[in-house]
């Protein structure tokens, strides 16, 4: 397994982490034990969670995903074999984000950060987290999949500083190693980094967005931030909920699939979506590989890449996932792929 360090920490994180999302959905807790078993068998050391876990998030299900991390760790005695990433929920600014959590008061304040971490350390058994990301913004803006900035006058948001100096108190008080943002854009990564230089602030370490041949968003406004300042991605959906994996084309529908189960996940299953996922499972077929290798390739190789976090809900799907790490693009064909991507640039932001 390859490693690259977490910011500019002394952690070394796996190229691929293990993300957890179907765990308590679509993956039992036996199921979800036998991925972490296999996973770190095969290398992987980074595991990603949230409070919010498991989706579609729903108030009776809300945190199993961290229990059943919780039951293994209890069992297994490996806390130090992992690095343990999990998120705290936002405020509920859009329609299918959660209101059950907290009864809805989810801003990113002292109040509410403090119940949301002391709640995930209880259920992972651990006094700590390698990592603490803020799941999303405490304000409006152009994410999960909304492609214009909103300008919205939000009526009550927490300031970015306010925020970092709860993260701060975490830190210091040893439940937490670093923290991290997701879901986040290039102006409120600016401000997290500004207010740790100039208040003395723990730095953001990294950024957990999405990232895939169907959205390459960050490589306009985030990547430089990788690069000048050593915040990773953390590159969540870089299959796009499966789209790339090729299950999807011609309209297939597979049963018990995601998207067969799930109204909720059509973001990357717009017609345009469609077009580019054939044309790139077909490059994946031309090179004699599959279009999920092709696909996770890709997203391994960027430059600020930290960790692709995979998902999976059949061992076949997490063993084909990890292996991803073995297969090297050629510059040609990183040509062949930029070329779909500039006939059909970014259909599934």
């Amino acid at each position: 397994m390859k490693t690259r360090k977490l910011g500019r920490t002394d952690i070394d994180v796996s190229l691929i982490g293990l993300g957890t999302m179907t765990w308590g959905e679509q993956n039992s807790e036996q199921e979800a034990h036998e991925q972490i078993d296999y996973a770190l068998s095969q290398g992987v050391n980074l595991i990603d969670t949230a409070e919010m876990y498991p989706v579609p998030p729903q108030a009776s299900t809300q945190g199993r995903t961290e229990e059943y991390i919780g039951t293994w760790l209890a069992k297994t005695g490996r806390r130090q074999d992992i690095v343990l990433a999990t998120k705290a929920a936002g405020p509920a600014r859009m329609p299918h984000q959660p209101r059950h959590i907290r009864d809805g008061d989810t801003w990113l304040d002292r109040k509410n950060l403090t119940a949301a971490l002391d709640a995930s350390l209880a259920r992972l058994k651990t006094d700590y987290v390698d990592l603490y990301q803020m799941h999303w913004p405490d304000r409006t803006v152009n994410i999960f999949g909304r492609l214009s900035y909103p300008w919205v006058e939000d009526s009550s948001v927490v300031p970015i500083e306010e925020t970092l100096s709860v993260l701060a108190d975490f830190v210091k008080a040893g439940k937490v190693r670093h923290v991290g943002v997701s879901n986040e854009t290039p102006w409120g990564l600016a401000q997290y980094l500004k207010a740790a230089d100039t208040l003395g602030l723990p730095r953001i370490v990294s950024v957990q967005n999405p990232y895939s041949l169907l959205n390459r968003t960050f490589e306009i406004g985030m990547s430089e931030f990788s690069h000048r300042d050593s915040v990773g991605l953390l590159a969540y959906s870089p299959l796009a909920f499966g789209v790339l994996s090729g299950k999807y084309l011609n309209g297939a529908r597979p049963e018990g699939s995601r998207l067969a189960r799930y109204t909720r996940f059509a973001r990357y299953s717009n017609e345009q979506s469609q077009w580019a996922a054939r044309d790139y499972a077909q490059l994946a077929r031309q090179l004699g590989l599959t279009p999920t290798q092709l696909a996770l390739a890709f997203v391994n190789q960027r430059p600020f890449t930290t960790s692709t976090l995979i998902g999976a809900t059949t061992m076949e799907q997490l063993k084909e996932n990890i292996a991803s790490v073995d297969v090297e693009l050629s510059n040609e064909t990183l040509a062949r792929i930029d070329e779909i991507h500039v006939r059909q640039p970014n259909p599934a932001p």
